[in-house]
């Protein structure tokens, strides 16, 4: 399905099960199914804008929410997700909401802008990168293992599809902004998964913006 293809299905309010596919260099293992839910099943507003880019996208950006907290419930994780849009349209004047993709602790996928849709998450990076929010303050704590395991179902879907290019680099945004997102436990876990890409870091934090 094209990026188009899958924009089109989040807004006619479907959902879709991805299947959990491991990338190429992984060890075979088998990982439960990540449900991708689509931005009608949040109630998102329609988006003023829609701007496209080519993929394969380089870059895979993680974020976290700081706030709203974090949520372990669907209609919680809803409400986050239209929190978060709200913030982001009606107080940022911003198209939509900035992130490509939300996760929630409920271990559910939450349809954002979608693949190969430029956001508004990440300065410098908005238009080749996929921008995916865990919902929470991930500072202190680590995201609890149903949310770590359906970001990374995310990525390898979009690897398998062609939307993320194989060869992808793995960011924080700290490390594409003077921020401390997505939290310094959530950045030290991703430092450990496959297509982690060191950069320069910034030293200096600021308090922590939102996204």
């Amino acid at each position: 399905m094209t990026a188009l293809g899958l924009l089109l299905l989040s807004m006619m309010g479907q959902s879709q099960n991805m299947l959990p596919i491991n990338e190429p260099s992984a060890a075979a293992s088998a990982v439960r199914d990540s449900e991708l839910l689509s931005r009608d099943d949040w109630g998102a507003r329609p988006p003023k804008a829609v701007e496209y880019f080519k993929g394969p996208i380089p870059f895979v950006i993680l974020h976290h929410s700081y706030i709203p907290a974090a949520c372990y419930t669907s209609s919680d994780c809803k409400k986050a997700m239209r929190q978060m849009q709200d913030f982001h349209m009606l107080d940022r004047g911003w198209n939509d909401i900035g992130y490509s993709f939300g996760i929630g602790g409920d271990g559910m996928i939450y349809a954002g802008r979608g693949f190969n849709v430029v956001g508004a998450h990440a300065p410098h990076y908005n238009d080749k990168s996929v921008g995916i929010c865990l919902i929470g303050d991930w500072q202190t704590e680590l995201p609890p293992p149903q949310m770590l395991q359906a970001a990374k179902d995310l990525i390898a879907f979009g690897v398998a599809k062609g939307y993320i290019a194989p060869n992808f680099q793995l960011l924080g945004h700290r490390q594409v902004r003077d921020t401390e997102c997505p939290g310094g436990r959530l950045f030290q876990e991703i430092s450990t998964w496959p297509h982690f890409t060191l950069l320069n870091t910034t030293t200096d934090t600021q308090p922590p913006h939102k996204p």
